[in-house]
């Protein structure tokens, strides 16, 4: 429960955070300059490159940059966390830190986070089983190159927080709950939510259905999308098909449960989770599992969109760059679902004492 308090206080910390992480970073950066091994972003062998888009790279060029930009982030992170600056320097503080959270949270990565999030279960039983195919071992598929790109992400993170943080701090806004003195625009009424939360869940679920149908396909025996001759590899590889396949039926389980954003099972337990029914869901519940896979879909599907798309491959890659359609529909279902759901804040006192459920 400590721990729990601990993070409920986020506006507080978080900007010092994203500071340390970005002085760490920068000073890696400085060491990669200098000549130091282990630049993450050179040039290795395809099975061990990733599709960053800063891959491959020289260090002498990028990683000055690191190192400079790393400074930058830990004196503005201290800033922000402090609450300085009016004005063009506030919409300067901002503008970077804003910058820095989509570059480093949705547009460096590659697919890596949505491999490790849907297939964790798998990743340990691999880890003492090894993995089926060339790759052997776990650690030729989480690698250097691979965990760096985790390690930005976080930090993208970080700095969403920080700057969200900022913006409310600076803004005159309640920071646990973003509300200020003036009302809210119309779109954020729990009616209007309502209305374009569903057409988000519904712009969601198609856009994952060309992914599940194609794995589908190829377990059937159907190369859709891909050549005869690829089809024979992945049946010739032990239990490729059958992971394929368990990620499409995860992606048309998600589609399931995405429409109890909308819907009255997502706000009160249905009768067929006995040990819970009636009970109310807890918003955090449907929220932050949600607000995960949307964020790490979108650099998969940036990610996606740079791999060349021919008729013999769409079936590869084209599905896959729908991903950034899904996770923005996802989140903005999301953020449907919370202004909806939320109540009163505790620490402010604004907003409405009671939600009613959607009716069906």
């Amino acid at each position: 429960m400590r721990m729990f308090r601990w993070f409920r206080h986020w506006p507080d910390w978080s900007g010092y955070v994203a500071a340390l992480w970005s002085l760490l970073y920068g000073a890696a950066g400085l060491y990669w300059a200098l000549g130091g091994g282990g630049y993450p972003f050179a040039r290795v062998s395809p099975e061990r490159s990733t599709l960053s888009i800063l891959e491959p790279s020289r260090a002498e060029v990028v990683a000055p940059v690191i190192a400079v930009l790393g400074l930058a982030g830990a004196v503005a992170g201290v800033l922000m966390a402090r609450g300085h600056g009016h004005g063009r320097a506030r919409y300067a503080l901002l503008g970077f830190g804003w910058l820095q959270a989509v570059t480093l949270a949705l547009v460096l990565p590659d697919y890596t986070l949505i491999g490790i999030l849907a297939l964790w279960p798998v990743l340990l039983v691999f880890a003492f089983t090894g993995v089926p195919g060339p790759q052997h071992t776990i650690g030729n598929v989480l690698f250097w190159h691979r965990d760096n790109l985790v390690i930005i992400f976080f930090g993208g993170l970080l700095w969403a927080a920080a700057t969200l943080a900022y913006q409310r701090r600076t803004g005159g806004l309640c920071l646990r709950c973003g509300r200020g003195d003036r009302a809210a625009g119309q779109w954020a009424s729990p009616e209007s939510a309502l209305r374009w939360g569903r057409w988000a869940v519904r712009v969601a679920v198609v856009s994952t259905l060309p992914y599940e149908i194609t794995r589908l396909a190829w377990y059937l025996g159907y190369p859709l999308g891909i050549t005869s001759s690829f089809e024979k590899d992945m049946q010739r590889t032990p239990n490729l098909l059958t992971i394929g396949l368990c990620l499409g039926l995860a992606s048309l389980g998600g589609s399931v449960l995405t429409h109890g954003l909308v819907a009255r099972w997502g706000e009160v337990w249905p009768r067929w989770v006995w040990w819970k029914a009636g009970k109310p869901v807890h918003p955090a519940t449907a929220i932050v599992p949600a607000s995960i896979v949307a964020v790490v879909l979108i650099p998969g599907g940036l990610m996606m969109a740079r791999v060349p798309l021919t008729a013999d491959t769409w079936g590869t890659t084209g599905p896959g760059i729908l991903w950034i359609v899904w996770g923005a529909a996802l989140g903005a279902a999301t953020l449907a679902y919370h202004l909806r759901r939320r109540s009163t804040c505790r620490q402010c006192g604004r907003g409405a004492a009671t939600v009613e459920p959607v009716r069906v």
